[in-house]
């Protein structure tokens, strides 16, 4: 009877880590390319993708667009809403951030890609900190700035990481 109990609980036990490890893998953030409707957008370069029916984070790589409360944030906003919000996206994964968030390029059904139209349309900056090499980004703003389009139309448009910096220390 000693020994029924022993497997019973044994058998018990490596159900639990089974269940366990299973439901990690099913809640684990992709570290991979994948592909799923866009649910929601927090701001110009950060959205949600729901992905195999949980919804994913998304931060825009290579790309900073203006905070709130910044001239052009919300014409960032609504840049990307009109991009994808309620429509099918390919996300290229490329890292994970400080907050969890996954990190990538995302891609439309047609093709286009919303961090490269974004700075295109001035609306975002290159992020050089992160994608130092990027000439595609690179050519992208020069070309936003001489046309002075978006935020360049100001005089001396603020990056988003200064805005953040002077916002943190009042």
């Amino acid at each position: 009877m000693r020994r029924s109990k022993v497997t019973s609980l044994g058998l018990l036990l490596l159900v639990a880590v089974l269940a366990a490890s299973i439901h990690h893998a099913w809640n684990e953030p992709p570290a991979a390319d994948f592909t799923g409707r866009c649910v929601a957008i927090a701001d110009g370069d950060t959205i949600t993708v729901m992905y195999h029916g949980r919804e994913e984070r998304i931060r825009l790589h290579g790309i900073d667009c203006p905070e709130k409360k910044q001239p052009f944030s919300d014409a960032a906003r609504k840049f990307t809403g009109e991009m994808v919000f309620n429509k099918v996206v390919t996300v290229e994964f490329r890292d994970r951030d400080r907050y969890g968030r996954t990190v990538g390029w995302v891609t439309t059904s047609d093709g286009r890609v919303l961090n490269l139209e974004l700075v295109k349309a001035g609306l975002a900056w290159w992020y050089r900190e992160y994608a130092p090499d990027d000439e595609r980004l690179a050519e992208a703003e020069s070309a936003a700035r001489q046309a002075r389009k978006g935020l360049w139309a100001d005089k001396d448009p603020i990056p988003p990481w200064r805005f953040r910096r002077t916002k943190t220390r009042s």
